[in-house]
């Protein structure tokens, strides 16, 4: 089937690839002529694990091919997704939806007479796809078809998804997107069919339920500190129970990126758009939870450093929001580095994908070439992006190369123990303080 893709940022290029795997002729489609250009070279801007290879494959292939032409694509294609970003106003908490109405408003100005089904994969507020709709009446269909897509996983979540949800509003158009993901379909991937606002509902709530549980042990590990409990111990016991389960009960410097937070603060600010604001006024305290532990990891920071951070030589190992990826929207580990760089402190951030990105956006902060780098000399070391080349450095060789071996684990992903064996002084959120051993 032939495809367009508009949008080739993380959603949109993803995407796009991964419908050639899927056997689609495809038709990415963007305004900036410059990531067009790296596109058609095969070159992804930015870091997504095996999705250069697809999409070198598929570009040299000739099945996936990309244009800056809204009129060739219009005419390419009798499937269009939506995958353009729908980021916070900066007036509000609200969504901007600027992008997402100026692709359907192009696109339908070049649609034919021939049906054509739009599909929307962008995260928006409940209501859009119904605003959406009546703009295209007479022209094409609308469905909803929301991603779920976890930045370094992407592409195994595009073409091994745990669910696909459906909005639609016809049998051909359901047929028509069952035709498209056939082969996930036929894999045994689940498909839930719905309507326009459940369909737009389902991936708000799952992130709204997702930052709650991240904030709920965050929560957990403020009462942890306070009264000398360990919220590694309690996260294990509770993930016991099949109600809540283990996963993402990890304590830490919590969740940031470019889509958890500002969907939270979109959600809740459409909840007040249609009267029922209440409802989903925790989010707001999901946020300022997960916003309080950047302070504490950087009040503990200043503890440690005997009261004041200046002049004092911190390095910060990770700069990405997550492992696995090179995005640094909202990173918390980079907006913790730049409160301790404010107070004075020397600040050498290290991280295996995300530097250029980080020196781009920050360049008051220093940075090093690698993790032993970064350590050298410092008074202070704070583990901030769980990569597992962090979790398989030697503690005793990056011991020897501090002006003192003190680390602040703030994603509760290090060994502690083997850390503080390595003669390290050792501090995670939520838990006791293990205290460096002395070597023989």
């Amino acid at each position: 089937m032939r495809l367009t893709v508009f949008g080739t940022g993380y959603l949109g290029a993803t995407h796009a690839a991964c419908m050639a795997e899927l056997g689609h002729d495809v038709l990415g489609v963007d305004v900036d002529p410059d990531k067009i250009a790296a596109l058609r070279a095969g070159r992804v801007p930015f870091y997504e694990p095996g999705l250069e290879e697809l999409l070198a494959k598929h570009t040299a292939s000739g099945r996936l091919r990309f244009t800056t032409s809204y009129e060739e694509a219009a005419a390419f294609g009798r499937v269009h997704f939506v995958c353009v970003g729908t980021p916070q106003r900066k007036d509000s908490d609200a969504a901007d939806l600027r992008h997402v109405d100026a692709v359907v408003d192009g696109l339908r100005a070049h649609l034919g007479d021939a049906p054509a089904l739009v599909v929307g994969k962008s995260t928006v507020p409940v209501g859009t796809a119904e605003r959406l709709a009546e703009r295209l009446e007479g022209k094409a269909e609308l469905a909803w078809n929301p991603e779920f897509l976890r930045e370094g996983f992407a592409v195994q979540d595009t073409l091994r998804p745990d669910r696909l949800v459906l909005g639609v509003r016809s049998e051909p158009a359901e047929a028509l997107l069952r035709e498209v993901y056939a082969p996930v379909i036929d894999a045994g991937t689940p498909v839930v069919t719905a309507d326009f606002p459940t369909a737009e509902l389902v991936k708000t709530a799952a992130n709204a339920f997702l930052a709650t549980k991240i904030s709920f042990i965050n929560a957990m590990a403020e009462v942890c500190e306070a009264t000398g409990a360990d919220v590694s111990v309690l996260a294990r016991a509770i993930g016991h129970d099949e109600r809540i389960g283990s996963r993402f009960l990890r304590a830490g410097i919590g969740f940031g990126g470019g889509c958890l937070p500002k969907d939270i603060r979109a959600f809740a600010a459409r909840a007040e758009e249609l009267g029922t604001g209440r409802s989903l006024a925790f989010l707001r305290e999901v946020d300022a939870i997960n916003l309080r532990r950047r302070e504490r990891t950087v009040e503990l920071s200043r503890e440690l450093c005997g009261g004041s951070l200046e002049g004092k030589r911190v390095a910060v190992l990770g700069a990405a929001f997550k492992p696995d990826s090179d995005d640094i929207r909202d990173s918390p580990a980079l907006d913790i580095a730049c409160r301790i760089h404010l107070q004075g402190a020397e600040v050498t951030v290290f991280d295996p994908e995300a530097m250029d990105n980080a020196r781009k956006a920050y360049p008051a902060l220093g940075y090093a070439v690698s993790a032993p780098d970064a350590v050298r000399g410092a008074d202070l070391v704070l583990h901030l992006t769980e990569w597992p080349q962090f979790g398989a450095l030697d503690p005793a060789e990056l011991a020897a190369a501090t002006a003192r071996p003190r680390i602040i684990d703030g994603r509760g992903f290090l060994d502690g123990a083997r850390w503080a064996a390595a003669g390290w002084e050792f501090h995670a959120l939520g838990r006791p303080a293990q205290p460096r051993q002395e070597r023989p």
